[in-house]
């Protein structure tokens, strides 16, 4: 935290000479270059490229000041005596409960650039999309309102970059109605899957690519022709292993897996479902994410006539998320419990369709297997083979008849199973289905 307190401290000497510079006070230098910037490369130690220049320092301390320290900006709340009211020149938004003052890019213009037209030009500059702040998700400016300046966006720091610098940890984001992504983990591993054949090399292509893509990215003639990232559909009927093969994939290959809660991404005012879709996309672009929307029919359905406006919003919302899609340079897996409920044109996007088919008796014998301890079959009549032949379960059943068992042994203070109680549960799984044994 010193090499953090020593840019505030340099920072609060630069607000106070930009102040005394802009309002012609008495001032120990002529320009804020004069001030120098600390030996110390905090930020350089998180931010990769060339040194900041001053101008980068600036924006970003903006950035992060009213985190660490608000107070050093509430100066910037003195009124114009002459017009009974804040310096337009200053910037700034007031927050719906933060009580200090947020510094907008005009903040920045006044310090960094004062009346110079060319210094403003270069400070707009700094928010363009292929710059570090947005390509390394550091800071971004908040998009003013339709027909406002650009500058009256406010600073926005990523807070995986606010926790970097303030704890030198990764952040991982938090389920949030701006953030509607939960990630998924598990304690399996690879060798648990069981899937078929036909499954299993279709995910050793996306294998492949998550861990190869830049070497055919890099080839200059490819790359003309290949875009970046993998989209993958996996279809099949509930409990058959999509949701656990995106977290595997991504546990295999050290990736964080973000399953997106299409409900929360819908909204019913105008507008918003591309503003949650792009908070996601946004802190995920330049992260090694894989982005799995689970139950993609909700939104990516067959599409209807345009009979109504809101059909019309419904489909520029299915429109947006399309494209981001097709421009997110990373992984992402859409799992739909039938293929026949998408778009075509929406089908025809993908670079792969990986079906999860109900097991067959085999896989239902080896699932039983896998998740059965070995001390409930001790002396146990249980015809594991039988039950994978008579009872066609999904891997998700199976592991609810698991469940099930495992209570009754704890209520019946018993360590070993039998048929009947394996039947009652299978019974249960059944009945949700109208089925019976």
């Amino acid at each position: 935290m010193d090499g953090l307190e020593q840019q505030i401290e340099w920072f609060s000497i630069i607000i106070e000479t930009a102040i005394q510079l802009y309002f012609q006070q008495e001032c120990p230098v002529s320009s804020i270059e004069e001030v120098g910037i600390p030996d110390d490369s905090f930020f350089e130690t998180y931010i990769s490229g060339e040194p900041l220049s001053l101008a980068e320092r600036i924006v970003l301390m903006l950035g992060v000041v009213p985190h660490v320290r608000p107070q050093l900006l509430d100066t910037f709340f003195i009124q114009n005596k002459n017009l009974d009211r804040p310096f337009t020149e200053f910037g700034g938004w007031k927050g719906n409960t933060h009580g200090g003052f947020l510094p907008t890019g005009e903040t920045a213009a006044f310090i960094y650039a004062g009346l110079d037209l060319s210094r403003r030009t270069e400070l707009i500059r700094l928010f363009d999309p292929d710059n570090r702040f947005a390509r390394q998700n550091i800071l971004k400016i908040e998009k003013a309102e339709n027909g406002e300046p650009f500058l009256s966006g406010v600073l926005q720091l990523y807070p995986e970059f606010l926790t970097l610098i303030t704890t030198n940890q990764v952040h991982k984001p938090d389920y949030s109605i701006q953030f509607p992504a939960k990630r998924l983990t598990t304690l399996l591993e690879w060798d648990d899957l069981v899937l078929p054949y036909q499954t299993m090399n279709a995910l050793d292509d996306i294998n492949t690519w998550i861990q190869k893509s830049e070497l055919i990215m890099n080839d200059p003639l490819l790359r003309k022709f290949i875009a970046p990232g993998y989209r993958a559909l996996f279809y099949g009927p509930p409990g058959t292993g999509k949701t656990l093969t995106a977290s595997l994939l991504g546990k295999k290959n050290d990736h964080d897996v973000y399953r997106i809660d299409l409900s929360m991404l819908v909204s019913k005012y105008i507008g918003e479902t591309e503003k949650n879709l792009a908070n996601v996309f946004d802190r995920a672009v330049n992260k090694r994410w894989i982005l799995f929307f689970d139950e993609a029919d909700a939104l990516f359905g067959k599409r209807t006539q345009t009979s109504n406006s809101n059909d019309r919003y419904a489909n520029q919302e299915v429109a947006y998320l399309l494209q981001r899609i097709e421009d997110f340079p990373g992984i992402v897996l859409l799992a739909t419990n039938l293929k026949s409920n998408l778009d075509d044109a929406f089908l025809r996007r993908f670079q792969s369709s990986v079906p999860f088919p109900m097991p067959d008796p085999q896989q239902r014998l080896s699932l039983w297997k896998n998740m059965i301890p070995e001390r409930w079959l001790n002396d146990s009549l249980v015809d594991l083979q039988q039950l994978a032949a008579d009872y066609e379960l999904s891997g998700g059943a199976i592991a609810n008849v698991i469940r099930y068992s495992a209570l009754k042994l704890i209520q019946n203070n018993k360590n070993t199973l039998n048929n009947e109680l394996l039947l009652e549960g299978i019974q249960k799984e059944l009945s949700k289905e109208g089925k019976t044994l």
